[in-house]
């Protein structure tokens, strides 16, 4: 289906279905001097990642761009990039990361933390979706980042989806990686790990992205865009209204062993919160859904042993998922998506965790949320 859908997508051409007139809006606007505000949704990068500080990320970057392009505006951003997160995280949580500020213009960048599969394109197309239907009609401009030590990025897929919708996109993992494999730009001036930036790196990532804005800040005035009817999606689309739920949104059908954590959240990055843990094997914690689609987050720690849990759906213990709370690589703990069903139909469906092993615990297993679409 995946080779077939691409195909699709190329025959289409170019202009499929174009609503670059919600960009050229803002454009108006922003000349006007009404209120706008910027919003930034992805991963590690958009988070500012090895910046210095928050106003030498990319996005503090490009927010400045549009203050000094448009003077009279009065601006505002929401930056809602967290690291080590996908797109399939993305559509669960735009609603309450950054569609609760409507933001005029959403910069949208997971390609180098999706996978170039069918279900990150599905779950790619879902959230475009989610957030194309807002009433508030906010335009959209897609960011593509590629890994610089050997190109990978899941560029393919969002750019497909991309040129589906008719969406501005700026490729900036094109713009650099030919420079750095030329030898005109050395890799390690702006990337200390081969893929996060650093304030150099920030930089031109930005200028990329303003030069693109320029273009399309220059061409609007040429164009007369209206903006048709959204086409039907190109997936089985089961992710458009995903949500994350956790201990303040589901009660779980039985629990033993495991406690809800009311460690307050102040900040969206503190990802390890409102979940509940669990310390000996035999703890079990039980819900209760209905959905097509059900994934579960948990903690892989750094900070010593922790248990280890099996997810399973409807009492099949046969095609159950090991959850492993322990995480062998050093840059922190990770915040773990497990897919455990993706069904076409919807149906009532009990989804259990049971801590099976924990011996010489030094942390506890953490679940964070469960998502359902």
């Amino acid at each position: 289906m995946a080779e077939e859908l691409s195909a699709y997508i190329e025959g289409l051409g170019e202009n499929i279905w174009r609503e670059t007139g919600r960009l050229e809006d803002v454009f108006a606007r922003a000349e006007k001097g009404e209120d706008i505000t910027i919003g930034f949704l992805g991963g590690s990068i958009t988070q500012g990642s090895l910046a210095s500080r928050p106003d030498t990320c990319y996005a503090s970057l490009v927010y400045r761009w549009w203050q000094e392009r448009f003077p009279k505006g009065n601006f505002s951003c929401v930056n809602a990039g967290i690291g080590g997160t996908t797109s399939h995280f993305g559509v669960a949580r735009v609603d309450e990361d950054l569609l609760y500020a409507r933001p005029d213009v959403v910069f949208v960048e997971f390609s180098v933390n999706d996978d170039d599969n069918a279900h990150f394109r599905e779950c790619y197309e879902g959230l475009i979706r989610h957030i194309l239907r807002c009433d508030w009609k906010p335009a959209v401009v897609l960011l593509h980042n590629r890994f610089y030590s050997d190109g990978h990025s899941a560029q393919r897929i969002h750019d497909e989806v991309g040129r589906y919708y008719g969406l501005p996109r700026v490729c900036m993992g094109d713009a650099v990686l030919p420079r750095i494999q030329s030898g005109e730009l050395d890799r390690d001036e702006i990337t200390p790990d081969g893929l996060h930036p650093n304030d150099r790196g920030h930089e031109l990532l930005a200028e990329i992205i303003r030069s693109e804005l320029e273009k399309m800040y220059r061409d609007f005035r040429e164009r007369n865009c209206t903006e048709e009817k959204m086409p039907v999606p190109v997936t089985y689309n089961r992710y458009e209204n995903a949500r994350r739920f956790r201990n303040d949104n589901i009660c779980p059908v039985s629990c033993s062993g495991f406690t809800p954590d009311q460690t307050p959240q102040t900040a969206i990055t503190e990802t390890f919160r409102r979940g509940w843990t669990a310390e000996h094997a035999g703890d079990e914690i039980c819900f209760d859904t209905e959905c097509r689609c059900i994934a579960v987050q948990y903690r892989r720690t750094v900070s010593g042993h922790a248990p280890k849990a099996l997810a399973f759906v409807d009492g099949d213990l046969e095609h159950g998922v090991i959850l492993d709370g322990n995480f062998d690589e050093d840059w922190g703990d990770c915040l773990e998506l497990q897919v455990l069903l993706e069904a076409q139909a919807p149906g009532q469906h009990r989804v259990t965790i049971r801590i099976t092993e924990a011996e010489a615990v030094a942390m506890p297993f953490y679940l964070v949320s469960l998502i359902l679409a």
